[in-house]
């Protein structure tokens, strides 16, 4: 049975990266990728991209290891807000309870995967302010644009030991649905795409082969379109910047993505879906096979080994 959205989410607002190499981090973002920075504070720098209207979608925070700190989502309202704590603490899953907010939004309430991944959800949120040099041309862009230049955050992609259970975790607290999904020979779900409104997804989970706890597959910015894609290919090359794989496309989802690794270790994709939304109110959710998958991606070329086993933090060797 398909299970509609709540829609007391409005989207995908950021994401909290660890890095423990700050520094080289942060150059990459801005002066590589391309994202624009918008404060700093003790530990964190908050970055967006051009067309992203909130004060961040991205904070990178010093920390020992690499991974993922936080996700966050903007509730559609203060009702909206309250309606999905009262869910989450019914729940029966982990909660942290509410936050102070700081330099981008106000305050939040955290809750807790049965996987280690900590999530938040606010309302009270600061708009982007393009000053000097960001100030963009035209009025309904939130700021220009540099680097590789991605217009807006997409999604990220979460590790996890039961991919089953961390659906019923998206579908109660979030009230996503799932879009698509992998079926695994075995039975097991080895993948599931979500949403919270009609983007095709704001959130995947993978199972994670690595045996790690919290763990962080990727984080994923738009471009407009696949040839800003192609640019940033040989942005990454001319900086000395791990390409993994790609430019290519995806058969699931059937994005047109790059995928590189920060200075850190942590996965960032660049990704052009095209035009493809979820209008359709009964959408059923598309199933892929094991055999599907082997197949590689759409256009043929194989998933590389460093896919299925590379993720942040690093699993410690044994």
């Amino acid at each position: 049975m398909t299970i509609p959205p709540s829609f007391d989410i409005a989207h995908l607002g950021h994401v909290e990266m660890f890095t423990d190499k700050f520094d080289e981090s942060l150059d990459f973002f801005t002066r590589i990728y391309g994202l624009k920075l918008s404060g700093q504070d003790e530990t964190s720098a908050y970055l967006r991209a051009w067309d992203d209207y909130e004060f961040h979608s991205l904070k990178l925070t010093r920390h020992h290891t690499t991974g993922v700190g936080h996700i966050g989502y903007r509730a559609a309202s203060e009702d909206a807000l309250a309606r999905r704590v009262a869910v989450i603490e019914g729940s029966g899953y982990k909660v942290h309870g509410w936050q102070d907010g700081d330099l981008g939004h106000g305050r939040a309430f955290r809750f807790e995967d049965p996987f280690g991944h900590m999530f938040e959800i606010y309302y009270d949120t600061r708009r982007a302010e393009a000053v000097g040099a960001d100030r963009p041309a035209l009025k309904n862009t939130a700021s220009a644009f540099t680097g590789a230049a991605p217009r807006r955050i997409d999604h990220l992609n979460l590790l996890a030991a039961d991919v089953s259970e961390f659906r019923r975790f998206m579908e109660t607290c979030l009230g996503s649905r799932v879009t698509e999904y992998i079926q695994l020979d075995n039975g097991r779900i080895g993948g599931c795409w979500f949403t919270i409104n009609n983007k095709t997804y704001d959130l995947a989970c993978t199972e994670d082969h690595g045996g790690g706890h919290g763990r962080l597959h990727h984080v994923t910015y738009a471009t407009d379109q696949r040839e800003d894609i192609l640019r940033a290919a040989d942005i990454f090359l001319q900086n000395g910047v791990h390409i993994e794989t790609g430019p290519h496309k995806h058969a699931i989802q059937g994005t047109f993505f790059l995928y590189v690794w920060e200075p850190a270790g942590n996965r960032v994709e660049l990704a052009n879906a095209g035009a493809r939304l979820i209008l359709a109110p009964d959408w059923q959710p598309v199933r892929w096979t094991e055999t599907d998958r082997k197949k590689g991606q759409a256009w043929g070329l194989k998933t590389i080994e460093t896919f299925h086993t590379h993720g942040t933090p690093p699993v410690a060797k044994g």
